[in-house]
């Protein structure tokens, strides 16, 4: 596969599974339970020494050969506890991995998207319930599939709140659907960039009406296009000036600087045939450098601690050390399940609202760029909890009853590795009760 294509494509999983949405209002979900746990407390420090065992599940996801380096940062209340490395840079590569090296972040980059859309929100750009094509014109004949037939025109139009919330309709490239394939084969997301893709997509139709199915889609591609649109300013120049810069992020970028790329891991894929990890080729590197088509949807780069920055801003109500990126109603909003109690998962893998919660999730749901556990509090999650993650295996989650964040960064396409559920039974076992 031509690794541009792979590039822009993997942060999409092998499997894509879609879910029937029953619409209620969007504010029929209760709220998130205020400072109540499932066992009637609150977390009131976390202990440090405790976090030793964060280190022995490290250690054993590398001894084990499931991962080649592993870097997990923790907050409680908002402060940095805990950043460690454990492993090798790569398989092939035996120099140790350091907290301050660059993973690709695919999938993780969608809330960044969500955030910096949701910025101009603030600022009057557009109404979440606006047509898309009000400030996209190419999509104001798009057509939704027909099995029977000739697409057909929707009867609904798509919303800026469906691109958010993952209920545009679009398709995604990694299923036989022919909405998919015709994404896949039209390299959509391999565009020379947005206005490129824009034009792509305007031939492509819908795969679902809008507002009628949650599917995971390339609609946080079309949010950076309409960030771009909106702003006037390139998607990646509008990132660095009101997310990255502001906050200090540093190391986060889509192409990854020349001076840089010797702290810039490479990825692996697991092979069933050896039953062992690989490392990829140069290629995955090359795709990295002079990047003109800016993906929303998976295309950053980033380190655990640029990441939990953003992290901690956002669970901040959207400001850290005087630095405010979004009003603290916007981030209440944002972390707000928006898709109603009767969304129910019907297993599969991939990133969606029910897999990154885990099979034991009670109940799930998507807010305004983040997956939402809407279940019940118990020992392994909160209420209310916001996260998402990347298909290079990073995970990061918001938990905003025990004031609790964790990012964890891998590079490991394919799943395989439980990290989100082994890294809440070992931090959370860490955190002290009145």
């Amino acid at each position: 596969m031509d690794m541009r294509v792979f590039r822009s494509v993997a942060h999409v999983t092998l499997l894509v599974v879609s879910f029937a949405i029953f619409p209620q209002p969007a504010d029929s979900d209760a709220e998130a339970p205020s400072g109540r746990t499932w066992h009637g407390k609150t977390s009131v420090a976390i202990d440090t020494e405790a976090l030793s065992a964060v280190d022995e599940m490290m250690t054993r996801y590398v001894e084990e050969g499931n991962v080649a380096g592993i870097v997990v940062s923790v907050a409680h209340q908002n402060e940095v506890v805990y950043t460690k490395a454990v492993g090798n840079r790569g398989i092939e590569d035996e120099r140790p991995v350091k907290v301050d090296d660059l993973f690709r972040i695919y999938s993780m980059t969608k809330p960044i998207t969500g955030v910096a859309l949701m910025q101009l929100h603030e600022q009057g750009k557009f109404e979440l319930d606006d047509p898309v094509d009000k400030y996209i014109p190419e999509f104001a004949e798009l057509k939704v599939h027909n099995e029977e037939g000739d697409p057909t025109a929707p009867e609904n139009p798509i919303t800026v709140r469906n691109l958010l919330t993952h209920t545009a309709g679009f398709g995604y490239v990694f299923t036989a659907h022919p909405v998919d394939q015709r994404i896949r084969s039209e390299g959509v997301l391999s565009s020379k960039d947005l206005d490129e893709f824009a034009t792509k997509v305007a031939g492509i139709p819908l795969k679902f009406e809008p507002a009628t199915q949650w599917h995971y889609s390339i609609a946080v591609d079309v949010q950076g296009l309409l960030i771009e649109r909106l702003s006037g300013k390139a998607f990646d120049v509008y990132l660095k000036e009101n997310i990255f810069d502001p906050l200090g992020m540093e190391d986060t970028f889509f192409g990854v600087p020349e001076e840089k790329f010797e702290r810039f891991l490479p990825n692996h894929s697991w092979s069933r045939s050896m039953n062992h990890l690989i490392q990829s080729g140069a290629q995955s590197f090359d795709s990295y450098r002079d990047v003109t088509f800016f993906s929303g949807g998976g295309g950053l780069v980033s380190t655990a601690h640029d990441y939990m920055t953003f992290a901690r801003a956002v669970a901040n109500g959207g400001e850290l050390n005087g630095v405010r990126i979004l009003k603290a109603e916007t981030v209440e909003e944002m972390r707000r399940n928006h898709l109603g109690e009767a969304i129910k998962a019907e297993g599969g893998t991939g990133e969606n609202p029910g897999a990154m919660l885990g099979a034991d999730a009670r109940g799930f749901g998507f807010g305004l760029g983040f997956g939402v556990n809407t279940g019940p509090s118990t020992a392994g999650r909160s209420h209310g909890e916001y996260s998402w993650g990347g298909a290079a295996g990073t995970v990061f989650w918001i938990d905003p009853v025990e004031d609790l964040i964790v990012v964890g960064m891998i590079q490991r396409m394919g799943g395989g590795v439980p990290l989100s559920r082994d890294l809440h039974q070992t931090v959370r076992s860490a955190l002290v009760y009145e």
